[in-house]
């Protein structure tokens, strides 16, 4: 029996629904264009925008002689692949500044650049963040959680990066950005006895690292003893006949960064000497003010050097009859 055809106007009807349903399934799937242009305003909104011309846009306003000394810094070189100036330029460290450098309607507020901006709402943390983006190895890598980083210090706090030459990294300067802070030291420094810190021979990081390190205040050595035969390697022994508080600590008779009275000394003697040496171990009596100079029975135990005027070799002596440290 032969099948009967389907009529040609049913056959159509047909292909004609499933075309418009086929239809109606590609427009619930794809996007209108206003949802489209909607989402790509909101995305441009959310990406922050960079200046359009780099340095040229920030010092049409930014044109005094502290910022143009950056072209004279490390950081201003662009021939150097790891500079600032080689990336992004000013915004490599400032953050994108479309919003700050864009047109502004009369009385509308500028925005302020992202980082290191005078009205710049970021964390110093955020801040120190832009330079150890590049600065990470060496002795920085201590800096995260050292005691600068705690206290909130920030890295332009001790750094001038707008400049070809940072005080910070001279000898004869870097005390008095260290002494901003730390003022007892520089009222210690201005004694009758202190380091030669203000001659320029020493510095601060001469003794400190400035970002830390794993051993008290921030020493480049293990102890305070290994921090001073740097220099006074004359004084690290071994002795034949040592002086235990020598051995133990050279701030137990000595401080560090200055002193009223010589060569660093905590007490003058006999007093100092007395905080172990008990007066009466001595032969003689105990040291008065009637053993001064004036005094009624001026002391040889007291006046000069006192004790050092026969224990000379207090750091300890390898004279084979030097058990008293006096030869």
């Amino acid at each position: 029996m032969t099948p009967r055809a389907a009529k040609p106007g049913r056959r159509s009807g047909r292909a004609l629904a499933c075309l418009v349903l086929a239809l109606a399934a590609v427009g619930a799937a794809v996007p209108s264009a206003a949802a489209v242009t909607s989402a790509s305003d909101e995305s441009a909104e959310a990406a922050p925008s960079f200046s359009p011309r780099g340095a040229d846009t920030c010092i049409k306003c930014h044109d005094d002689a502290h910022v143009k000394s950056i072209f004279d810094s490390p950081h201003g070189r662009r021939a150097d692949s790891r500079t600032p100036f080689a990336q992004a330029q000013c915004e490599s460290c400032h953050g994108p500044g479309g919003e700050h450098a864009r047109r502004l309607h009369p009385g509308d507020p500028r925005p302020p650049i992202p980082l290191f901006g005078k009205h710049s709402a970021a964390s110093v943390a955020e801040e120190n963040g832009a330079c150890l983006a590049c600065h990470q190895g060496g002795h920085r890598v201590d800096w995260q959680g050292s005691v600068h980083e705690r206290e909130d210090v920030a890295c332009a706090s001790c750094h001038t990066v707008h400049a070809d030459h940072d005080p910070v990294m001279s000898a004869h300067e870097q005390p008095q950005v260290c002494e901003k802070c730390h003022r007892e030291v520089r009222a210690d420094f201005e004694k009758f006895s202190a380091h030669p810190v203000r001659e320029g021979v020493m510095q601060c990081t001469s003794c400190h690292a400035a970002h830390d390190s794993m051993f008290a205040a921030m020493l480049h050595k293990p102890t305070v003893n290994q921090t001073c035969y740097t220099c006074h390697a004359d004084l690290r022994g071994p002795f034949l006949w040592e002086h235990p508080p020598v051995a133990e600590d050279c701030a137990n008779c000595h401080v560090p960064h200055g002193s009223p009275r010589p060569a660093l000394l905590t007490r003058r003697p006999p007093q100092l000497c007395q905080q172990c040496h008990s007066a009466e171990d001595h032969p003689g009596l105990p040291f008065t003010g009637r053993g001064l100079a004036g005094g009624s029975s001026p002391s040889a135990f007291v006046l000069g050097g006192s004790c050092t005027n026969c224990h000379s070799h207090v750091h300890g002596s390898n004279a084979p009859s030097g058990a008293d440290l006096s030869r």
